[in-house]
Order: structure tokens, then C-alpha cells, then sequence
């Protein structure tokens, strides 16, 4: 009996051992790989598996044990890795590895970038060439992409058809919404064009009702207020710089906008046009008298206010108006009244 009663204690006391070093492996695993501290640089991709980040964490030699910090992770439930660059150290132990890659406090490795309303397309090139080391030939090549294009038209619904049309110069002119971004430092084209699209479709969406009402497509929508930014700089004259490009359309009358033939010409609305400028044939110049209803696509890419205005027309009911050389703009409703404010404010 007191064999057996000897035996067992044994076993137990060679369980208790093996419980202990496993214990004590464990937590040695989750201990500090060094004493002195040395900053190390961490990125985790958007998608990494748990066991990917714990294998990188190793590789890196910022933890001792991959399966002591897979159970401690597997314990921990409330540990959500985020996506993001950190700035770890080797004197760290896993717990606070762990608790800095939960935390989401990455540094920083984006960049702010802003995009003007009212600029074009090709401005905008302009700031992704600057802040992201893009060729201008590259940024075009893809912007004309017609599987890139296709894919967007699939993609979104407030984009369709339209931008394919031949006589369109750049098929996003319009559809990207001027703002302040905050984009990865190596963000790819895609990611680029596309988080700004996100940004358009979310402000069209409040818009849709509005639009049906009008029986406008987003196109078009697009393209009136293209214009509205272009020919306006105070905020109160947009909704009656609208008014008239409605009144001018009902009447079927050329919307005679001098931004469209800067624009059709590709020139710079500091530039002076000529009259030969005035009477060129293409699909954006509405001062050719000959040029009924809208451009053939937006002539800049318009903020949320010349939206707006696009939807809200004033309830006045001018047909012209004439920025005098301040860029103050003067309205009226009659020719004689137009011919009135061209002689008092030339």
C-alpha cells in the first residue's frame, strides 16, 4: 500500500514538474528579447493573419516564442491586430507588443494631400505627381484605361457610360471630390483615384432623390456643376448662375459660358481667349452660338456647394449675366439689360 501511495505521489510530483516547466516555458516565451532598448520599424499589411504577424514578430526578433505568443493571443480574445506601421522595441515583452498593435497608434507613414474644387484633371495630376512620385504620362495612361474605366463603370453607380464617349478629354474630369485626403505614402493609383470616388459617392448619395426629382443623370449633374464653380466666386451667386444654365437649356438657347470655351481650347481661365477661341468647334465650347444644351462632360472638378446649387436653382429669372473685372457678377434678363452692364462694366 505504501508503495502504491509512493508511486502516486511521484507521478503527481512529475506532473507538477512538467505543469511548471511548461508554465515557466510559457511565460519565458512572452519575456523580453533584450534588456536594452532598440526601436524597431513594424508593418502589418491589411489582411495578415494572426499566425503571419506572430511568425513576422520572430523573424524580426521582437518576441522569443511563437507559440507562447500564439497562446497568449488565443487566451486574450479582446486582441485586434491593426493594420498599420508601429514603432516597437526590443526591451518590450509580448503583452505590451501585443497592447501597442491593438492599440492602433501607428506612425506616421501617410501623408495629407489636397485637392482643390474647381481645379481639372490635369491639376490634380499635377499634386499626385508631387506628393507620390508619379510620372504625369503614367497618371494619364491609367486614367485612360479603358479596363480601369469599365471596372469603375461596374463599380459604381453614380458612373456610367458617359465618361467613354470619344470627345471627352479626361473621363474622370468631375468625378473626383475635392478634399483633403489622407493617403498612404506608397498608395497606388487605384488606391488613390479610388478612395476619392468613395468620397464622391458618398456625397452623391445625398443627392439622389434631388437628382431624380430633376431628371438629371449624375453625369449631367456633374457637368452643370462643373460649370457653376467655374463662373462663380461668391457663394450666393451659385444658385442663380443655375437658374440661368436651366432657364438657357428650357429655352434652348446656347449657355454662351465663357469657362467651357477655356476649357474646349485647354486653356487657363487667366488666359484671354480669342474670338477664334469663342467660335471653335468642339464638345464643351457653349459661346459657340451654334452649341445647344450641355458639354459633353464637366469642365473641372466641382465641390459640394456648386452641387447643390445645381439641384437648388434660384427662384429668380435672369437668362444673362457679366462678371465685371473684380469677377463680381451682375445678372439680368433681358439683352438690352445684358448690352447695359457690358458698357458699365467693361
Amino acid at each position: 500500500m505504501r508503495r502504491k501511495t509512493k508511486r502516486i505521489i511521484i507521478v503527481l510530483i512529475c506532473i507538477l514538474v512538467v505543469i511548471l516547466l511548461i508554465v515557466g516555458t510559457y511565460f519565458y516565451g512572452l519575456s523580453r528579447v533584450s534588456k536594452n532598448s532598440e526601436k524597431v520599424t513594424f508593418n502589418i499589411e491589411k489582411g495578415t493573419s494572426t499566425r503571419e504577424v506572430i511568425n513576422d514578430l520572430y523573424e524580426a526578433n521582437l518576441i522569443k516564442s511563437k507559440i507562447s505568443s500564439l497562446i497568449y493571443v488565443k487566451l486574450h480574445r479582446n486582441i485586434i491586430i491593426q493594420a498599420g506601421t508601429y514603432e516597437l522595441n526590443r526591451n518590450q515583452n509580448t503583452r505590451e507588443i501585443f497592447d501597442a498593435l491593438n492599440s492602433g497608434k501607428t506612425i506616421k507613414d501617410t501623408i495629407n494631400v489636397t485637392f482643390v474644387e474647381g481645379k481639372r484633371i490635369t491639376d490634380y495630376m499635377k499634386v499626385i505627381e508631387e506628393n507620390f512620385g508619379y510620372q504625369e504620362s503614367d497618371i494619364l495612361k491609367f486614367l485612360n484605361d479603358q479596363d480601369f474605366l469599365k471596372s469603375l463603370i461596374s463599380k459604381y453607380d453614380f458612373i456610367d457610360e458617359s465618361i467613354l464617349n470619344k470627345d471627352i478629354y479626361y473621363s474622370l474630369e468631375g468625378y473626383l471630390f475635392p478634399e483633403t485626403y489622407e493617403f498612404y505614402k506608397n498608395a497606388s493609383l487605384e488606391e488613390i483615384l479610388t478612395k476619392m470616388l468613395d468620397k464622391t459617392k458618398n456625397v452623391l448619395d445625398n443627392y439622389s432623390t434631388s437628382l431624380k426629382k430633376r431628371g438629371l443623370s449624375y453625369h449631367e449633374l456633374l457637368t452643370m456643376a462643373s460649370i457653376i464653380e467655374n463662373e462663380t466666386m461668391a457663394q450666393e451667386d451659385r444658385s442663380i448662375v443655375s437658374q440661368v444654365i436651366y432657364k438657357r437649356l428650357d429655352m434652348k438657347m446656347s449657355l454662351g459660358m465663357d469657362v467651357t470655351t477655356y476649357y474646349g481650347v485647354r486653356k487657363d481661365l487667366k488666359e484671354t481667349l480669342t474670338q477664334s477661341d469663342l467660335n471653335s468647334n468642339n464638345a464643351y465650347n457653349t459661346r459657340n452660338t451654334s452649341f445647344l444644351g450641355l458639354p459633353v462632360g464637366p469642365i473641372c472638378n466641382p465641390s459640394e456647394d456648386s452641387i447643390k446649387a445645381a439641384l437648388n436653382p434660384s427662384a429668380t429669372d435672369y437668362v444673362y449675366f457679366y462678371a465685371d473685372k473684380e469677377g463680381k457678377l451682375h445678372f439680368a434678363k433681358t439683352n438690352a439689360e445684358f448690352q447695359e452692364l457690358i458698357r458699365k462694366y467693361s
